[in-house]
């Protein structure tokens, strides 16, 4: 009896990795192709038309040099301070969130890297569920192994839920601040930047407190870390170099392992705007005061270096 127990769940394991190997998605197009939907905006648009509404949403892509350096800063400081260094996944962050959530007795931080969050948007669904948390892993490193570092957070900035039906950096500077995203400011960077754990709540067309103390902390890394990180994000990572073997006549040298410099002018701030189509949004004006920066307690469960 027990033999066939233990054969059956054998068979279904088997069957789960082979479905699983079978329907994994193909994300080595994304390095020459944008997505041109994900499952979070599938299941946005289901679930409106389950109420009987309509299912539209803004969203509009842009390359990565047509979104706001500030944007692309405050993202990296605010949501994965580490992202240069994984591979996919921060192991010392999803320990950190594990600490946090088995303290209060419930699921609050995940931990995850924008590469995660960034396969969950794309193939997966907002489940907690410990089967889905395995494929987001494996899709992950996947991402990591086929894409560079700067276009997985190209990618990211452009289909991350920034609001009720507001997909990505464009419609969302559109949206809230009647502009394009290469011409948002910092202090509305860092809006849209710390709406991101919960952007239907922390709302940048009307900001509560716990989204303004966020601002205050990203602008704050931003000002310390914020170009650094994304100068690290634009230099890509060569491999280990093979030591040379020594010759009767010449000595090799071995090539000493580094990066190699950026000479992505990205990194520069952008003006005017240039978005790849054309979209009628609303704006919401949010005014913009001088506030003495202060660190403030990270709510996003974010590690501060």
């Amino acid at each position: 009896m027990l033999k066939r127990i233990l054969l059956a769940v054998l068979l279904l394991l088997v069957a789960w990795l082979a479905w699983e190997w079978i329907t994994f998605p193909d994300v080595a197009r994304l390095a020459t192709e944008r997505p041109k939907t994900t499952a979070f905006m599938e299941q946005r648009k289901k679930t409106l038309r389950r109420e009987g509404k309509s299912d539209a949403l803004k969203w509009t892509w842009v390359p990565y040099g047509k979104i706001s350096p500030y944007l692309r800063r405050g993202v990296l400081v605010a949501e994965d301070n580490a992202f240069y260094d994984h591979e996919g996944v921060d192991v010392e962050a999803m320990k950190e969130a594990f600490d946090r959530n088995w303290k209060r007795g419930k699921v609050t931080h995940g931990g995850s890297t924008i590469t995660q969050q960034l396969a969950k948007n794309l193939y997966l669904s907002p489940s907690r569920n410990p089967l889905r948390k395995v494929r987001e892993y494996f899709i992950a490193r996947a991402l990591e192994k086929h894409l560079s570092k700067k276009r997985i957070l190209e990618i990211y900035l452009n289909v991350v839920e920034m609001g009720e039906r507001v997909y990505g950096a464009e419609a969302a500077a559109r949206h809230y601040f009647g502009k394009s995203a290469s011409a948002l400011s910092t202090r509305e960077a860092a809006l849209l930047a710390g709406c991101l754990p919960n952007p239907r709540v922390m709302n940048p067309g009307s900001p509560n407190r716990r989204l303004r103390a966020r601002q205050r902390m990203i602008l704050s890394r931003m000002k310390r870390w914020g170009y650094l990180f994304e100068r690290e994000v634009l230099t890509e990572k060569k491999p280990a170099a093979e030591p040379k073997t020594e010759t009767t006549e010449t000595t090799a040298t071995t090539e000493t392992t580094g990066t190699a410099p950026a000479t992505d002018t990205d990194l520069a701030p952008e003006t005017g705007t240039a978005s790849e189509t054309t979209e009628t949004t609303e704006t919401t004006g949010t005014p913009e005061t001088t506030t003495t920066e202060e660190t403030v307690t990270d709510t996003s469960g974010t590690r501060v270096p």
